[in-house]
């Protein structure tokens, strides 16, 4: 395979790339060379001549081939791979760091929420994930080989992860089986979170009955496992409707991210995911700042500062909140939460280790701690103004547009935005352009920036009027004529103002 291609499957802090069907990249042969790029640089950085590393896989059918070739890779490189099997992403990092698996490193076999036939790779050393310089390296140093199969050892790592998370509810709550009484629903997607519905939540005494797609499958049957969208969480709210229960939770298919369903059937995800987590910590980090993405409510900003915490916005993208706490935290700042909408977390006092399962137990932990006093977890998020409207647009850039292009476009909105009375940029910018909108013309935000991995361009829009992103859209459409020429096709809304068509 030439570099570029090797290169171009570099996402972020991730590996991903289609694996199965005519045209995969993933093969096992390119595993192996990942598996041994990565080995190679393990043995010089940990200085040993075998240093151990784990290797683990979701649910997906390409997973066991992948995860094996990757073994075979690293044993060339010299290191001693151990299998973990199905695992989640976030048990394997406790393989780094947790007595009895010894890991120097670990790579995890997954593509998050991706469609079935893309699988990927995601990286970790007992310091935490691994960034996009890892990645680079490791692509950059990978080459396609063939090599005969090896056996390796076989040492699952759920169990282990799975007993971390019910001592963190014992601890919180005090009692050996703290969830007797409760129903608890949880939909995983059919990946490779399914164990803690009987390995978690059964063990502490919990009602699962109801729960959904706990059997790992590859085609992930059923909807798509990305619990940031609130149409994936549909068939999980009328579960826990249907059958009365207290809670539901919903995991992706490599279990790093979450969200939960209110007992009413309301959605507690984005936005009031962050609040709700934010509100649990406030006692104990009174202060401390939670840094979230980009496309965080204003509403939010506020409901945290009531709370006696700071919102520190940073980049889309979970390494970029990520490292950015621990950026705020080595300077000397209380820094409790990082969390992007999509529902990745990590905590502070979990090593600010990606984490959306480590989450959503601590919330559950918080959730029996309420009902004891009387009320209800999501009494929490009292006084969060949520906005009246939101709106994303996903607008595709022409493929010859060049790079430089990316910032002609945001110096062309910093000179409309210049022109507007009623528009004035954020203060905290740190990708893109966020611009404040007055009541008058939408009372709210827009915020436009360049894809993480597309060459798309994306506005996110949230209003406090009920009409507000409809002003703001019609304020917006003379910018996208004169960018038109950068673009393959305009938003919606402009397109339609542009040929007279009505606004579906």
């Amino acid at each position: 395979m030439e570099r570029s291609k090797w290169l171009a499957l570099q996402n972020g802090s991730d590996i991903r790339g289609l694996a199965m069907g005519e045209g995969a990249v993933l093969t096992p042969a390119s595993a192996a060379g990942i598996g041994e790029a990565f080995g190679r640089l393990t043995v010089e950085r940990t200085g040993k001549e075998h240093p151990v590393v784990a290797v683990g896989r979701d649910s997906r059918e390409s997973g066991p081939g992948l995860a094996q070739a990757t073994a075979d890779g690293l044993a060339k490189a010299g290191c001693r791979p151990f299998l973990t099997g199905l695992s989640t992403t976030p048990s394997l990092y406790l393989a780094c760091v947790r007595e009895g698996f010894g890991a120097d490193a670990s790579v995890m076999v997954t593509a998050s929420h991706l469609p079935p036939d893309k699988n990927g790779f995601k990286f970790f050393t007992p310091e935490g994930g691994c960034g996009r310089q890892t990645v680079r390296a490791v692509l950059e140093r990978a080459q396609e080989r063939r090599l005969r199969a090896g056996e390796h050892e076989c040492r699952p790592v759920l169990p282990a992860y799975a007993g971390l998370l019910r001592e963190q509810v014992r601890k919180h709550v005090g009692l050996r089986r703290p969830l007797a009484g409760w129903h608890i629903v949880v939909d995983a997607g059919s990946g490779a979170g399914g164990f803690y519905a009987r390995d978690v939540l059964q063990e502490l005494g919990a009602d699962t009955s109801g729960s959904l797609y706990l059997e790992p499958a590859g085609c992930c049957p059923g909807h798509e496992p990305n619990p940031e969208k609130e149409e994936n969480l549909a068939e999980l709210s009328r579960a826990v409707r249907g059958t009365g229960a207290d809670l539901g939770i919903a995991f992706d298919t490599d279990a790093d991210r979450a969200a939960l369903i209110d007992a009413q059937g309301g959605c507690l995800s984005r936005n009031r995911l962050i609040a709700l987590a934010a509100a649990v910590l406030a006692p104990q980090y009174p202060g401390g700042i939670v840094v979230t993405d980009s496309v965080t409510s204003s509403g939010l900003t506020q409901f945290l500062g009531k709370q006696g915490l700071v919102h520190h916005r940073f980049k889309r993208g979970y390494q970029n909140v990520i490292d950015e706490a621990r950026r705020l935290s080595e300077a000397g700042f209380c820094v409790p939460l990082a969390i992007e909408t999509s529902g990745h977390a990590a905590l502070l006092e979990n090593r600010f280790l990606d984490d959306g399962m480590y989450l959503a137990t601590r919330l559950l932990a918080a959730m029996v701690q309420c009902r004891r006093r009387g009320g209800e977890l999501t009494n929490l998020l009292n006084g969060l103004r949520e906005p009246a409207q939101s709106a994303e647009y996903r607008i595709p850039m022409k493929k010859e547009t060049p790079a430089r292009a990316q910032g002609e476009i945001l110096r062309r909105l910093a000179a409309f935005v210049g022109r507007h009375p009623t528009l004035s940029p954020a203060p905290d910018n740190h990708e893109g352009l966020r611009v404040n909108v007055a009541p008058q013309a939408g009372d709210g935000w827009f915020l436009l920036r360049q894809s993480l991995h597309d060459p798309v361009l994306v506005l996110n829009l949230e209003s406090e009027h009920p009409d507000g992103v409809a002003c703001m859209e019609k304020l917006l459409c003379s910018f996208f004529e004169e960018i038109a020429d950068l673009l393959e096709a305009p938003p919606p809304f402009a397109g339609a103002a542009r040929t007279g068509e009505k606004k579906q």
